[in-house]
This record gives structure tokens, C-alpha cells and sequence, in this order.
């Protein structure tokens, strides 16, 4: 599968197109001059205000809204989180004399109340899991995990995890052997899939690297200012290629110089191999509709989305969650019986569906109705089929089988609000205000303007071109009323068929062909 990205750099947002064998799969978006909200960047919080019934607490961050952090997000290591924190705060020894000292072995007992671990006022070292989503702050996590390419950083932890699509035995236990040999103390370490088969020294060098990010952010610490935030996640760019990047990868394209040559250093850094495949686009036309991403985007987003043989999905927002009606549309006339019918389009929208998904970055509850099946046969196959559509999707998501009443029931992650584009556009008629002149007036208008064009810009020869049902009324009967208004303005009227027009609408032309502004 070649893997084609996709990057408009405007002066308002940056916009990412991921592309699967030319097909639009994901699409991201980062305003470039709003508040800064990405997942993964560290804060100095200051506790706000604890909630005993929720067991949790706001956390001021420095946001609009107050984060939230339930007593689960502390982690289990949060008694040496908060140790590190304090002591730094009040400069008792430098951040690295505390770090080396700090003792992970005490757990946070996981049935305790935040009461007795928080309090109002209390600075907090937390991170950010989930966007502000609706009228939702950001939600937080005490838990400190800094990603890498080949690897994710566990400060405050001592456990050593890999993944689990690595399965050949020898290579799990080269990469356990390697790790342990140059993991420092106090620090944890989750082993990325694109770890399998890296050198030593690509590992060593990527591995200083974060940890040389996370001390770092010690200074800031050391200052004191509560809220202030530490470190930050890559830009959305970088991070996109870190978790995307493969050998199916053919291109990436881009249509600003600074971010190109942003984007060569990066993988300079993590694949140089790739890097030839960082390309500077400097066509005339958009990026986008160059690689043909916004015909795409046009067809793919909306409440109706329209697919092959007559098939379409309309899909519902609600503030709990994403609802998908499926409808056969014309197949539901098709010789094949009922039952076979309905299969075919469910495995149809199963497809499109899984796209949609990681496409909007749908997440929470989704609720899809299919077309009922009498056949426990096709509804195994049915279930079956969409777990393999999202295998390769990489939020976490639960599938449950389909109900009685052909319902599936599905959860995926949800870390930042869903994508929304609008894809409708002004009414020619109204201009979007949902009200046109009145049509008994149309043809009294059109004679006016003729008037107008004939006595005070003498023009002799117009050309008008309107709807075909206002064509056939003006140049119908022998003696019509184009060649009556002809005559009774000196002016030669010649009216056009122009399909594309509304029927209360008019466009006038010169001799010259050109169009005459009313």
C-alpha cells in the first residue's frame, strides 16, 4: 500500500492529507493562530478545586477552561511525581541531585480519595491526554510519558514493555537485553513496533534524546510559576509523519519552504533514509486539488455521504455520540434477494465506515444501523469484516457483535474533537439569507435592467441568459416579449438557456461576449 502526505501551509492553519493508495484516509487540522491545544504537551498546574463525589480535581493549566484530573490519572507512581515536584519547587538540592535520589517502589493504593492527596492550591506536574472537547476542559494525567519514534520515555517508572506486534523471540529478547544495558534508574520504557530491527546506536541516540527533552523542562520547573507549561508535543506535522512513517510511505509533499526544510531535519533525525521522499510542491493551482484532496474532502464530509451503486450513510452528531443510518438507496429495487442484498451493502458501508472514522477522528460511542439480517451466518461475517477494516486503526476502539435489532455498537478513543468541515455552499438565489424578491416581479426587474442598459449605457446588441423555464416564457407566441422589449428600447435582446442558473436568476452579456454588472 503506498502512502502518500499531503501538507498545505496557509498563514490561518496547516492542513495534513493523509493519502492511502490515492484515497483520502485522514485529514488533520491545526489553526496556527489560536490557543495551543495538542495531547502529549507537560504542564506545572495548580490544583483549583477538588471534587470528592467525582473524586477527582480541576486543575488550572493556564487555559480558558480548568483541566480535569481524576484520582485514577495520578498514576501509580504519582507519591515520587509529587516528592520530585515539591523539592524542586523549593530549590532543596538541584532537579537532578532529587531525580537520582527519588525511590519509585511506593504505589498510589488504587481505592484512596483525592482529598487526601491534593490540595487547593497545591502546584501539580500533569500532562495532557484528551483535548478540550465541547464545553469539557483538557483531561490530564499525572502519569508522564514523553514518545519517541522507536520508543515512549516513562520518567517516575522503572518497567520495561514491548510491543506486542514485535513477536519474534529473538529479536524481544535483543531489544530487552539493549534497553536494560542503557536505561538509566528511575526511568521506564515502552518499545515501539518500529523499534524491530534498529541498531544499538539509533536506540542509545533516540533515548538521550527524550531524556535530554525531559530535563529540560526542570528550569521551568525550578522557576516556580504556576500554571506554566514545561515541554510540548512535536508540531502536529512531525508528530503525524513519527507515528505514520514506514517503508509504504512514497511521498510526502508540502507547499511552504520553511516547513519543508522543517520536515527534512526530522527525518534526517529519526529515518535518513527517507529523506529523498520530501518534496517541495510549486505548482500554480492549490496543493490540495493538485493530488485532488479537496474533491475528496467534498465528497467525504457532510451528513450524507454518497458511495458506489446508489448507496449512502447519513451520519448524526449529538453531545454523547456519533449515530450512522445505513440506507441501500436504488440496490433495494436490484434483482438479488432481500437478504443478499442487505449483506452486500453492509460489508459495502463497513468499509466506508472504518474510513470515516479515522477521516472525522470520530470518537466515544458510535452507533451504526446497519440494514437487518436474518442470517447469523452474515452477520459473524459482518462483525468479522469490521474488526479487520480497523486493525489499522491506531486509536484504541472496542467492536461489539451486532444486536437483534441490527445495531453495532462501537468505542474509539477520543482525544480532541471530531472533524467537522462544512461542505455546503451559499444559495445563488438568496445569498444565504433564505429569501428571494418575489418571482411576479422577475420578469419586471429584467425589463427594467434592459432599460437601463439601452438609454443610459446605449448599448444596441445584449445577450440574456436564464433558467430554460424563464427562456421558454420570454421567447414564447410569435410576437414575444424579448422582440417587444426589443423594439420598445432600441436594443437587440437575445435570450439564453443556462442550465446551471437558479430560476430567479440572470446574467447579462455584451456584444463582446462579456459579462455587464448590474
Amino acid at each position: 500500500m503506498e502512502k502518500d502526505l499531503i501538507i498545505d501551509v496557509s498563514s490561518s492553519e496547516v492542513s495534513i492529507a493523509l493519502l492511502e493508495n490515492k484515497r483520502l484516509m485522514e485529514l488533520h487540522k491545526e489553526e496556527t493562530s489560536s490557543e495551543h491545544f495538542s495531547v502529549g504537551d507537560l504542564y506545572l498546574g495548580k490544583v483549583k478545586k477538588i471534587m470528592p463525589a467525582l473524586n477527582a480535581a480541576f486543575v488550572d493549566i493556564g487555559h480558558e477552561k480548568d483541566a480535569f484530573i481524576h484520582y485514577l490519572d495520578l498514576g501509580l507512581s504519582f507519591s515520587a511525581v509529587n516528592y520530585f515536584t515539591q523539592h524542586v519547587l523549593s530549590g532543596q538540592g538541584t532537579p537532578a541531585e532529587i531525580y537520582s535520589s527519588l525511590k519509585i517502589g511506593s504505589v498510589l493504593p488504587k481505592e484512596g480519595k483525592i482529598a487526601d492527596v491534593l490540595k487547593v492550591g497545591q502546584p501539580i506536574l500533569v500532562q495532557i491526554v484528551k483535548e478540550p472537547i465541547s464545553t469539557k476542559g483538557s483531561r490530564l494525567t499525572s502519569d508522564i510519558s514523553i514518545a519517541g519514534r522507536n520508543m515512549v520515555l516513562l520518567p517516575f517508572s522503572e518497567k520495561v514493555n514491548l510491543s506486542s506486534k514485535i513477536t519474534l523471540k529473538e529479536e524481544r529478547g535483543r531489544l530487552e537485553r539493549l534497553i536494560h544495558s542503557i536505561l538509566p534508574p528511575n526511568y521506564g520504557l515502552i518499545v515501539r513496533t518500529a523499534a524491530e530491527g534498529k541498531k544499538a546506536a539509533i536506540l542509545d541516540s533516540e533515548l538521550n534524546a527524550l531524556i535530554r527533552k525531559w530535563e529540560d523542562s526542570w528550569s521551568v520547573i525550578r522557576q516556580g510559576k504556576a500554571p506554566s507549561r514545561l515541554l510540548t508535543e512535536n508540531s502536529r506535522i512531525t508528530t503525524v509523519i513519527r507515528d505514520l512513517l514506514n517503508d509504504s510511505f512514497n511521498s510526502i509533499h508540502v507547499n511552504d519552504p520553511a516547513v519543508f526544510e522543517e520536515i527534512c531535519s526530522y527525518i534526517a533525525t529519526i529515518a535518513p533514509e527517507k529523506e529523498k521522499i520530501v518534496k517541495l510542491y510549486k505548482g500554480t493551482e492549490t496543493i490540495f486539488d493538485a493530488f485532488d484532496v479537496n474533491k475528496q474532502i467534498r465528497s467525504a464530509f457532510g451528513r450524507v455521504v454518497p458511495l458506489r451503486q446508489g448507496i449512502y450513510i447519513i451520519i448524526e452528531h449529538t453531545e454523547a455520540l456519533h449515530v450512522v443510518d445505513v440506507n441501500s438507496g436504488i440496490r433495494s429495487k436490484m434483482a438479488s434477494g432481500q437478504e443478499d442484498n442487505a449483506f452486500e451493502v453492509n460489508m459495502v458501508v463497513a468499509e466506508e465506515l472504518a474510513r470515516q472514522m479515522r477521516l472525522r477522528d470520530l470518537g466515544g460511542i458510535i452507533i451504526v444501523d446497519f440494514i437487518d439480517m436474518d442470517s447469523p451466518e452474515h452477520r459473524q461475517k459482518l462483525f468479522k469484516r469490521m474488526q479487520e477494516l480497523m486493525a489499522t486503526d491506531r486509536a484504541k476502539h472496542n467492536i461489539l457483535p451486532l444486536t437483534k435489532f441490527g445495531l453495532m455498537q462501537i468505542t474509539r478513543q477520543r482525544v480532541r474533537p471530531a472533524m467537522e468541515i462544512n461542505t455546503s455552499e451559499k444559495c445563488p438565489s438568496c445569498n444565504g439569507t433564505g429569501k428571494i424578491a418575489p418571482s411576479l416581479l422577475f420578469t419586471e426587474n429584467i425589463e427594467n435592467q434592459l432599460a437601463f442598459f439601452a438609454n443610459e449605457k446605449q448599448l444596441k446588441n445584449v445577450s440574456l441568459e436564464v433558467h430554460p423555464f424563464i427562456e421558454a416564457y420570454l421567447t414564447k407566441g410569435f410576437i414575444s416579449r424579448a422582440k417587444k422589449w426589443s423594439r420598445k428600447y432600441g436594443c437587440r435582446l437575445n435570450v439564453r438557456v443556462s442550465p446551471e442558473l437558479a430560476v430567479t436568476q440572470a446574467r447579462w452579456l455584451d456584444d463582446k461576449n462579456e459579462k455587464i454588472e448590474v
